[in-house]
């Protein structure tokens, strides 16, 4: 089960690390897309960003492994949601990046 916890992390430890690199990750992934793609108005509408999100999910699951993390016990609910705060974190930095017109 994915509550378990693994190599000598507690639960709380265990949800606070996984959480925190979701986050990082979905930042990470906005500025990727800011200097890959760039800020100005044209580059709001391109859909080359999302690769960037699937790459920063894709990502985090051997990161987590090196962590201490066990992810082979990760249900559906897990998954959904280092998506989701992955996402959400990479949506409203880029958002702020675009509405800003910062240069990266």
């Amino acid at each position: 089960m994915a509550t378990e916890t693994g190599r000598n992390l507690s639960g709380h430890l265990r949800g606070i690390t996984v959480t925190t690199l979701a986050c990082l990750a979905g930042v990470i992934a906005a500025i990727a897309s800011g200097q890959v793609i760039g800020t100005s108005v044209a580059a709001a509408g391109s859909q080359q960003t999302l690769i960037l999100v699937g790459a920063s999910v894709l990502l985090q699951f051997p990161v987590l492994r090196v962590a201490g993390i066990d992810v082979s016990d990760f249900g559906a609910k897990d998954y959904l949601y280092v998506t989701f705060m992955t996402f959400t974190l990479w949506f409203i930095t880029f958002s702020i990046l675009l509405t800003e017109g910062v240069t990266l």
